[in-house]
């Protein structure tokens, strides 16, 4: 048998942490088995489709490296992919119901309905429309709702790949809708028409399906088809592990931590352990990794918490695999001294948990970097214990730093500096006396990476040039 999953979203615009780790775990058991992969667009709820969103599916995914092997751009051997055109093809099954008294239309007017459930609330029982099938069965005309017949009324016991043996009764039967007024299916029986059509043999759903389980295996025997696979996925909790994971519990759309500077990698990555656990210690790993690893078994059944400081430590060490110099280009980060910008990039590394934080830092707390600061000379002066010190001091370093070679890396220019700051520690109160007035020089800040660093950073002509500039306001 050849693997064949899918994942199938409606275009109403919003593609959050759920939608994508379902789409993941479906592309990663593909890959796993050698199978393929269908991106199906499901869009036959007109009403709630956002202009753009397919657009929008697609960019997600691509992002994320999810490449599907069928859809409406690519084509496939059982197109269209786009729900709304296989209307001609739902319509053929719908009238192979009513031919086996499976489906009926449904004669009813709303207020009827309407009456129905309110009688049915007032004698404290659940609302059956099975209850209230018609005597008489009219013709279908295309346009009137179309209901299915449920054939029988049993309890149901299925096997989900995930979870185990599941069961539901015959209260979660009822006859529900086929096809809607306006002729487009309903999702309940589109997507076992399309699932079946296009030999689908693993579905992987959220958990909020298995309700209706029941409704789509007693659809299956009416229509005398095998159905695929059923694989149920955790549901993703919010911080805390109270809820769901919802828009109003700050589930954001996918592109924006693509927007924020989170790697496609690490979000992969962290997507991936949402809910499915390894059996190894080890948190880091590639696609190709992933695919290897990937097992239903190893899901969860329980909600996998969203632990947004773990996806921050997975982006950021994601981040230090990259070179300095696409960290760079993929960060988009931009500054008037390239060199500079290069030598910053370990700095960077080491603090920035995101590429949007990457920039930040560059615009603002490190753009000394590029930018020579303002001084206080009472600042420069703060660790000095004998006065005037701190003049000589910054003379020595800079006579110094002009006799160093050009290409020194941080431990050479700590070796070429120490010396001095060890000589004069125990008479002018330890090395900060040197130390401290070379780093604001170097930063004008009170908090910045050791001196050293930042000579490296900068580069001996302009490191030389900011204590000489520092030594100029001593002297005023």
């Amino acid at each position: 048998m050849t693997v064949r999953t899918r994942f199938a979203p409606s275009p109403t615009g919003f593609m959050h942490v759920g939608n994508v780790r379902t789409a993941l775990y479906a592309w990663l058991y593909a890959r796993k088995h050698g199978g393929q992969f269908i991106l199906r667009i499901e869009d036959t709820d007109k009403n709630r489709e956002v202009e753009g969103s397919i657009g929008h599916i697609m960019e997600c995914l691509k992002w994320l490296g999810i490449e599907w092997d069928e859809s409406i751009d690519k084509g496939g051997p059982y197109e269209p992919y786009l729900q709304s055109a296989r209307i001609e093809s739902h319509h053929r099954f719908a009238r192979e119901l009513i031919n086996k008294g499976y489906a009926y239309p449904d004669p009813y007017t709303q207020d009827e309905l309407e009456s129905f459930r309110k009688k049915a609330e007032e004698e404290k029982r659940p609302f059956l429309f099975r209850d209230h099938r018609p005597d008489t069965i009219m013709e279908w005309d295309g346009k009137t709702p179309l209901r299915f017949r449920v054939p029988e009324i049993k309890r149901y016991t299925w096997n989900d790949l995930v979870r185990g043996e599941l069961t539901a009764g015959e209260e979660a039967l009822d006859d529900f809708i086929l096809i809607k007024g306006d002729g487009y299916p309903t999702y309940n029986f589109a997507h076992i028409i399309d699932d079946y059509e296009m030999k689908v043999t693993h579905i992987m759903r959220g958990q909020e399906f298995i309700s209706s389980t029941p409704k789509f295996l007693s659809l299956y025997e009416a229509l005398g088809i095998d159905r695929p696979e059923i694989a149920t996925m955790p549901p993703i909790m919010g911080e805390g592990g109270n809820k769901k994971l919802g828009k109003r519990d700050g589930a954001k759309d996918l592109l924006e931590y693509r927007a924020e500077g989170y790697l496609p990698e690490a979000m992969v990555n962290f997507l991936a352990l949402l809910g499915w656990n390894p059996g190894t210690d080890e948190e880091i790993f590639s696609a190709t990794e992933l695919i290897n690893l990937f097992d239903l078994s190893r899901v969860q059944r329980s909600g996998a918490q969203f632990n947004e400081e773990k996806l921050l430590h997975i982006n950021q060490d994601w981040m230090r695999k990259l070179s300095d110099a696409d960290f760079i280009c993929i960060g988009g980060i931009d500054a008037p001294d390239t060199g500079r910008l290069m030598r910053l990039v370990p700095e960077l590394k080491e603090r920035a948990t995101t590429l949007g934080d990457a920039r930040a830092l560059v615009q603002g707390e490190l753009s000394y970097v590029f930018e020579a600061p303002e001084l206080d000379s009472s600042l420069l002066t703060a660790k000095e214990v004998v006065s005037g010190s701190t003049k000589a001091h910054l003379t020595h370093i800079a006579t110094r730093l002009s006799e160093m070679p050009e290409g020194a890396g941080v431990e050479g220019i700590k070796a070429h500096l120490m010396p001095y700051a060890d000589s004069v520690a125990k008479e002018d109160g330890g090395r900060g006396a040197v130390l401290w007035p070379l780093r604001y020089a170097l930063s004008g800040k009170e908090r910045s990476p050791d001196p050293f660093t930042l000579v490296y950073i900068l580069g001996l002509h302009e490191a030389t040039s900011r204590v000489r500039h520092a030594l100029g306001i001593l002297e005023k």
